[in-house]
């Protein structure tokens, strides 16, 4: 049995959850709204104020996606009620970061022309200091994504360290020549 997959999911005040019968769930709550099309197979079956999720038979295959359902599930209701968030910390002399408007991203990161990054829908990207960027949103793989795209720019350099890198990111040095 799956550990994950048997636990029931609490729904928070604010939150309201619709289930099609194709195992299309909308989930709708402060921060936004989500969909996500589950396997048909699957039951999901919405209580008062709790989700649970049950496999048909116990074959390989639907014990893999019972934990796997549930987790998106949770993610889901998570994400339209507190939202997730990715923060990013700017490393190097020069580098740094601004908006342009509320839908670009410009990064100064060492090359000759500033990076200009569309920021996808559903998404909100604060820069606190010109060398932080926070971004947030309701889906959790978006957030995630984007935060990896815009990481990917200049990766954090281990000789010096310059580069984008998540907050808690620890990048580790190496040393450099040395004279004989």
């Amino acid at each position: 049995m799956s550990r994950v997959g048997n636990q029931s999911i609490k729904l928070p005040k604010g939150v309201e959850v619709k289930i099609n019968k194709d195992n299309i769930v909308e989930v709708k709550g402060p921060k936004g709204e989500l969909s996500f099309g589950f396997d048909k197979n699957m039951t999901i079956k919405l209580n008062e104020d709790e989700i649970s999720v049950t496999r048909p038979n116990d074959s390989l295959r639907y014990r893999a996606l019972h934990g796997t359902t549930r987790a998106l599930l949770n993610n889901m209701v998570i994400g339209v009620s507190e939202g997730y968030s990715k923060s990013l910390e700017i490393k190097g002399v020069g580098y740094r970061a601004q908006l342009k408007g509320s839908k670009t991203l410009v990064l100064n990161v060492g090359y000759s022309n500033p990076v200009e990054m569309e920021i996808p829908e559903g998404l909100t990207i604060e820069v606190p200091k010109n060398t932080e960027i926070k971004v947030m949103g309701a889906n959790k793989q978006e957030v995630g994504e984007f935060a990896a795209q815009i990481r990917k720019v200049r990766l954090p350099e281990p000789y010096l360290g310059k580069g984008i890198r998540y907050k808690d990111e620890y990048v580790r040095r190496k040393e450099g020549k040395t004279a004989a």
